[in-house]
């Protein structure tokens, strides 16, 4: 079993949670997909996917910033203004969803909607962005495998699952 929507990744990396799917659209990266692990990985089809395999896997073991990997994202407008905030944001620096919503001149839960529908999860990094009281939710979940996912990214890059400390 391999694929997202359309039934194809150019890289299926192994990470701590199972497995990464990657699709490119020209040098970009333009999905990445939670896969669980009976998926087998799968070489890089490009040179393209294996620059971006060698900055995630960089990412899983050094915890080295992707803000460098190139995207393609599709979108509403609105969409694309959150997904570029988040690109902004580097490892271990965390907002509330009111936080990025203030900053954009919005509201949370539009917020929390751009990043529900995140087509590249880790590159435009959705989960920086917390509830006031905890973590919040992940690709529309707060509990299951996508919680558990947002709290690994969380404590890989150093930071707790709970609300953000003050700076």
């Amino acid at each position: 079993m391999s694929g997202g929507p359309d039934g194809c990744w150019d890289v299926v990396l192994a990470w701590p949670m199972g497995r990464l799917g990657i699709r490119l659209r020209g040098e970009a990266v333009s999905a990445v997909g939670f896969l669980p692990d009976p998926v087998p990985e799968q070489a890089p089809e490009s040179p393209a996917a294996a620059r971006v395999a060698a900055a995630i896997e960089a990412y899983l073991r050094e915890g080295r910033s992707l803000a460098g990997v190139p995207v393609s994202l599709r979108d509403t407008p609105f969409r694309l203004r959150v997904w570029q905030a988040l690109r902004e944001l580097r490892p271990g620096e965390l907002l509330t969803y009111g936080e990025l919503a203030a900053r954009l001149g919005s509201g949370a839960r539009a917020v929390g909607g751009a990043c529900r529908h995140n087509p590249v999860p880790l590159l435009v990094p959705c989960h920086r962005v917390v509830a006031r009281d905890g973590p919040g939710g992940f690709a529309g979940h707060h509990d299951g495998w996508q919680a558990d996912i947002k709290r690994w990214l969380l404590r890989h890059e150093g930071l707790e699952s709970g609300p953000p400390r003050p700076y």
